[in-house]
């Protein structure tokens, strides 16, 4: 069943879009139709990171003007699909946020669409929640960051929409950073994975590509791949998960 994921951070800068293309690019290795876009119209990334900054239809022109959600999808080499938005302010206007409805219709292209919103909780974002099945909370260990993810996730609950859980990004390990088990327990939500501070992440920046593409051996290529195995179920997350695979490989 195809599911509408939409991207949150709450704070700016802890690596939500970063995530989002990465997310997108594992889970379309592991064989599944993904479809990006670009929800954050007010200061679009999504086609800056993947080498297409311009093209002839985007999201601006689906809300705007009535085109055909269809025609705004472009096809990455790596077969991931892209729906981008306009870097134009001219193209800012007369956008309908009431038609974010219109991105339920790429559930008939992509077993997963992943909504890279807005950070903080202004229209956009929340447009980006009400248009998701469900969320995804992007945060760091630091208290401002997940204090504001705290906040989306409480939001989230208002608008009705479960919560996948939460990727810790840019993660250090060093004492200043709040513990895991704090961030746990502060935020109440299943943490789907831990990605590492990487400087291959920057550089996979300007190559203009995922970090999963251009780093697949990384650390942060390796958290990508297991958090997009775990949300497409390819990770059994019941810890007897190990005896049942060796039960099986015996035929027991």
């Amino acid at each position: 069943m195809a599911t509408i994921y939409s991207i949150v951070s709450g704070k700016g800068g802890v690596g939500k879009t970063t995530s989002c293309i990465n997310l997108g690019a594992a889970l379309n290795k592991t064989g599944e139709e993904v479809i990006i876009v670009d929800a954050n119209l007010t200061t679009p990334n999504i086609g800056l990171h993947l080498g297409a900054p311009i093209v002839p239809i985007t999201l601006n022109h689906v809300l705007s003007k009535n085109m055909d959600i269809t025609d705004a999808i472009y096809e990455h080499y790596s077969g991931l699909k892209i729906l981008p938005s306009s870097l134009s302010i001219e193209e800012l206007k007369n956008i309908d946020y009431n038609k974010f409805h219109y991105l339920q219709k790429l559930k008939n292209f992509a077993a997963h669409i992943l909504l890279d919103s807005s950070a903080g909780l202004g229209r956009e974002t929340e447009f980006s929640m009400r248009a998701a099945d469900e969320i995804i909370l992007i945060t760091n260990a630091e208290m401002p960051a997940v204090t504001d993810a705290l906040k989306t996730a409480k939001l989230a609950e208002k608008l009705k929409k479960p919560v996948k859980g939460f990727i810790l990004t840019r993660h250090k390990g060093k004492k200043t950073e709040m513990s895991i088990e704090n961030i746990k327990d502060m935020l109440e939500l299943e943490l789907l994975g831990i990605v590492p501070e990487d400087k291959n992440i920057n550089k996979s920046l300007s190559l203009k590509d995922a970090v999963v593409h251009t780093h697949p051996y990384s650390k942060s290529s390796k958290a990508y791949n297991d958090i997009a195995r775990k949300i497409s179920g390819q990770i059994d997350n019941n810890p007897d998960s190990f005896y049942k695979r060796f039960l099986r490989k015996i035929r027991l």
